[in-house]
């Protein structure tokens, strides 16, 4: 079984837990650990003689103080721990020689953190790692920019054996031949003719890395494969940040590799598909595409994820996509077909603080990945707008554009630049301060959870206000300076999760009744498994190349996508026979709409607002929950064609399609009936009724009560309003809804809700309407 060890010990400690109640209590609630600070003495034996001093006279003996004593702290910093009353750590607190007694706090190992927070934690019983025995006999089909096979994500030590349905092969290529796969890299193959048609053939230049293989030259791949299926690997970290046990959701889920992306040139639409055909035939469980087009998007008939996707599903493969990286702007999602499962990006509850102080002492905190160790002494600032060059546009400079930067004003300096419409990435603008031999840069930008690694020069994010701040001190200070100091792990000091600000929203452009995203997962600041030819960190600062890196972190909705993948795939594992649209509503319906400390969830944006579902969909992914939604909102290939016809396709394009199928008829409100596990209406200039079907997976006998929140400025009314499932053929039961605008005025998108509640499951459906009328008063007009 995948981790074994870890989980053993873990089942180990919650077994004492359990069943030794009187030890543990005791123990863990009577443990101190008294801080005091830097050590007055330069031996340890002494440091030590003055913790068993200060609890002898606390406990009136050195003998107590000898069996109270667990720690003493005397090489680092002075202090200790030890089993005390709470009366006497209020004493030993009063003592002027300590700082701060702290109560022992029993922490577990930190994984990359997601799926932590996420709770797929495996002891718990009822959890769906356990339910679903951690993936085992799954197959993940990652299409993607290959895998570097050496990892120690892939190992396959504690993997069974390959699963029966499994006809793929090993494909070989470029330094990676059969032995490359393994029984967790069970299948790889690569597909370059498409690209190759379309740029010619790949000519790698000088300095530049790439693989005709199913190998790995990017990390990006790697990084989404390891995030859904690696194995336990401890002490995973990025060059010491985010130190703990990395894992993918389904560790024990065997991986099918389908190389379609490439580093000089992205992924062409003919090797997407060749991979759609192959992974159909492979066996492969469920498909995870970390990857898609931009806006504005194709007709469904002619987005090959959209068509090789529609073929997967149809054969019962659920396929989990990117909503993309254009948020936070509206109607920027792609992926949109009804049949994907679409994921947006949102924030875990993790943190890399780093000070940045300037010359009058006071303080700054941001966020970075760097990591240097020098650089924690005072460099001269300069704003970029200040140093613009004479032709150069002062708002290039101001977000630090190379062009428009004076490079003899800019060397040997920190520079402070600011994000811009045309300038948002912190990297691309500590390249360009590189190449004005800048040696730093504070890259100013919105308000964001992400944290974005500088290559070039190291590179400090602050939000508007700080960076603000800090360009007042440099306009009111003759020799302007800063430091940094090297950045620190934090977790559990955010409030999360949180849309990112990255992530793309809805509504869908090209079908706006069709709600996109579907779902929201992590997807900032995600460790994870990466190749070792795609590192480019900097020399240090004696010149010596760093490393290559085993471990990076990476944001976007490309890290969110494989969180799901894993899901769907433990989900699938429990319940075999559901349909992809049965998994996809269990995740929609169960989702949470709030953060971890019971609050609405907000969206990253300008500004932050509280997130709605074009950020999230039915909301933030709750695995454990989604074991048991209790009623689902199923459909079958033959409710996709039906939406083709409604959408207005033709029979002989959605024959190209789905193949031969009943000819298109006319069917009144199609979309609005369309069995989604939400209910969009983008155009309601009267009131309207649609329906949706639930069928029960849950008890057999059930009875569920409907409760409404409305949208503002919207009635709503369900019939009937009790649903009563009262025997085992009878799973699936209709109800009506009816939408009605309050007022007759061109308005925007309103949100709300849709619950049925049987006393334990809450199936929940979005509920979203725009009212319009058909036309404006003109004599009302100025």
């Amino acid at each position: 079984m995948a981790c074994s060890s870890f989980y053993a010990i873990l089942f180990f400690l919650v077994f004492h837990q359990l069943y030794y109640p009187p030890i543990q209590a005791a123990f863990s609630s009577n443990v101190y650990i008294v801080y005091m600070g830097e050590r007055l003495h330069d031996e340890p034996e002494l440091v030590q003689d003055s913790h068993h001093e200060i609890l002898s006279n606390i406990l009136g003996s050195k003998e107590a103080a000898r069996d109270s004593l667990l720690y003493s702290y005397k090489h680092g910093f002075s202090g200790f721990a030890a089993v005390l009353q709470p009366s006497q750590a209020a004493s030993i607190a009063d003592l002027p020689s300590v700082v701060r007694v702290i109560p022992n706090k029993i922490l577990r190992l930190h994984t990359t953190r997601s799926w932590d927070f996420l709770h797929l934690e495996p002891i718990v019983n009822e959890g769906i790692l356990l339910r679903a025995q951690y993936g085992v006999g799954s197959v993940i089909g990652v299409f993607d920019s290959g895998i570097w096979p050496e990892s120690e994500s892939f190992t396959d030590e504690k993997m069974e054996d390959i699963p029966p349905h499994w006809k793929g092969i090993c494909q070989e290529g470029e330094e990676f031949n059969h032995s490359s796969c393994n029984r967790k890299i069970i299948g790889a193959r690569w597909y370059v003719k498409g690209y190759e048609a379309e740029f010619g053939n790949i000519d790698k230049e000088e300095g530049s890395v790439e693989f005709l293989s199913p190998r790995d030259a990017t990390g990006h791949g790697t990084h989404t494969s390891s995030t859904a299926a690696g194995t336990c690997v401890e002490n995973a970290n990025f060059m010491g940040l985010a130190q703990g046990l990395a894992r993918g959701g389904a560790p024990s889920a065997a991986l099918a590799v389908y190389k379609v992306c490439w580093s000089f040139g992205g992924c062409s639409s003919a090797d997407i598909l060749a991979a759609f055909d192959d992974a159909i035939f492979d066996g492969v469980d469920v498909i995870s595409m970390s990857l898609g087009s931009v806006p504005p998007l194709l007709t469904y008939v002619a987005d090959v994820v959209a068509i090789g996707s529609f073929h997967a599903v149809a054969r019962g493969i659920p396929v989990i996509c990117s909503g993309g990286n254009s948020g936070p702007y509206p109607q920027t999602v792609v992926n949109t077909s009804p049949w994907l499962i679409t994921v947006a990006a949102s924030s875990i509850d993790r943190a890399f603080p780093t000070v940045v102080t300037l010359g009058n002492n006071i303080t700054l905190v941001g966020q970075s990945l760097y990591i240097e160790k020098d650089f924690d002494k005072f460099y001269p600032i300069v704003y970029g707008e200040d140093i613009t060059t004479t032709d150069g546009d002062e708002d290039a400079a101001r977000s630090c554009d190379a062009e428009a930067l004076n490079a003899t004003l800019a060397r040997g300096k920190v520079l402070l630049c600011f994000e811009s419409e045309s300038q948002r990435s912190a990297n691309a603008a500590a390249i360009n301060v590189r190449k004005v031999d800048g040696v730093g840069l504070i890259f100013a930008r919105f308000p964001t959870k992400e944290v974005i690694l500088c290559s070039d020069v190291p590179c400090i994010q602050l939000d508007f206000a700080l960076g603000t701040t800090l360009l007042t001190y440099i306009g009111t200070t003759n020799n302007p300076i800063v430091k940094f100091s090297l950045p620190k792990t934090s977790v559990g000091q955010l409030i999360s999760p949180e849309v990112a600000l990255f992530s793309s929203r809805g509504p869908n452009s090209l079908s706006p009744s069709v709600l996109k995203p579907d779902i929201a997962a992590p997807g900032v600041n995600i460790l994870a498994a990466w190749s070792p030819a795609a590192s480019t960190l900097p020399p240090d600062a004696n010149g010596k190349q760093p490393a290559p890196l085993k471990f990076k972190m990476a944001s976007g909705t490309s890290m969110a996508c494989p969180h799901i993948s894993a899901i769907v795939a433990l989900l699938k594992a429990i319940h075999p026979t559901w349909s992809p649209a049965a998994l996809k509503s269990a995740l929609v319906t169960t989702a949470s709409l709030t953060d971890e400390y019971g609050q609405a969830a907000v969206a990253e944006g300008a500004p932050p607002k509280q997130a709605d579902p074009f950020d999230y969909g039915g909301g933030h992914v709750d695995a454990n929950k989604a074991i048991d939604p209790g009623l689902v909102y199923d459909m079958t290939t033959k409710d996709y064609i039906h939406f083709l016809c409604a959408m207005g396709y033709n029979d002989s394009a959605i024959s190209l399609l789905s193949g031969p199928h009943t000819p298109c008829r006319k069917t009144s409100n199609f979309l609005a009936n369309f069995n989604l596990p939400s209910i969009s209406i983008p155009e309601l200039k009267k009131c309207i009724k649609v329906s949706r079907t639930v069928t029960n997976v849950g008890p057999v006998e059930s009875i569920y009560i409907v409760r409404i929140e409305s949208p503002p400025g919207i009635d709503v009314a369900v019939d009937p309003p009790i649903l009563s499932f009262t025997s085992s053929s009878t799973k699936k039961l209709k109800f009506k809804v009816k939408i009605c605008p309050r007022l007759r005025v061109q308005g925007s998108y309103s949100f709300g809700n849709l619950f049925w509640e049987d006393g334990f499951h809450v199936v929940k459906i979005p509920l979203i309407a725009r009212p319009v009328v058909d036309e404006f008063c003109t004599e009302n007009w100025s």
